[in-house]
């Protein structure tokens, strides 16, 4: 045997006897990295390596309370839990939500608008009262007054510059008949006359009320709580009808015009 077996045979001696100072053998307790070297980092017993699933310090896992946008974390915004966030659907306080009654502006305007227009009591007749957004569907005028003792006729008039949209106008005594007269004056010209009516609801030094709607295709008017005549619209330009005026045998008490809803 030369020296290199020897060499050779004292190293394979070593290694089959478990020398303990020969490094990287599994005996060798001292070398990192074993299995049975609990210091080594990254073994599964460590509890102190990062993203070990036992680690409870270690951002990111489920059982971090304290790691944003956690499911179980309430204070991170946004969480469905968190009602201090902006938008939530509990969230009284944020401006524009449905349960918010405090929310800045109008509410939506559903259409053409006249503010109420009250005459107070012993109107001056003739009477005369601008509509300042013209007629317009669901307009609705009220009229209350009486008939004046050993009356003639009255006359109530929705006015388009010189024009006469609607001209209404109940006669007490023409050749012994009562009627109600309807007519419109275009260009100084006075149309065709209406005049059929299933009855006559005024009478000398009686009170009234009248109510007179306006719609997209013609007044229609009641007086006394039934419905008694229409009359079709024959200008049908209806914000150009600017004044209602109201004249002859009647005194008034009350002329109102509103929107109907």
């Amino acid at each position: 045997m030369d020296l290199s077996d020897a060499l050779d045979f004292s190293q394979q001696s070593n290694q089959q006897a478990g020398g303990p100072v020969w490094p990287g053998q599994p005996a060798n307790p001292a070398l990192p990295g074993q299995p049975a070297n609990p210091a080594w980092p990254g073994q599964p017993a460590n509890p102190a390596w990062p993203g070990q699933p036992a680690n409870p310090a270690w951002p990111g896992q489920p059982a971090n309370p304290a790691w944003p946008g956690q499911p179980a974390n309430p204070a991170w915004p946004g969480q469905p839990a968190n009602p201090t966030w902006p938008g939530q659907p509990n969230q009284p306080a944020w401006p524009g939500q449905p349960g918010q009654p405090g929310w800045p502006g109008p509410a939506p305007q559903t259409g053409p608008y006249v503010a109420p227009n009250v005459a107070p009591k012993s109107l001056t007749v003739p009477f005369d009262l601008p509509l300042q957004s013209g007629a317009f569907n669901k307009m609705l005028i009220t009229i209350t007054g009486e008939v004046k003792p050993n009356p003639k006729n009255f006359t109530i008039n929705f006015n388009r510059g010189n024009d006469v949209a609607f001209h209404l106008n109940p006669r007490f005594n023409e050749s012994g008949k009562q009627v109600i007269v309807r007519n419109s004056m275009i260009g100084n010209q006075w149309g065709r006359e209406e005049r059929e009516v299933p009855s006559f609801p005024f009478a000398p030094g009686k009170p009234f009320e009248m109510k007179i709607l306006c719609t997209d295709t013609e007044f229609k008017v009641a007086v006394n709580k039934s419905h008694l005549l229409e009359f079709k619209h024959r200008i049908r330009e209806l914000n150009q009808i600017g004044r209602l005026s109201i004249f002859n045998d009647v005194t008034l008490t009350s002329v109102n015009v509103e929107t109907l809803q």
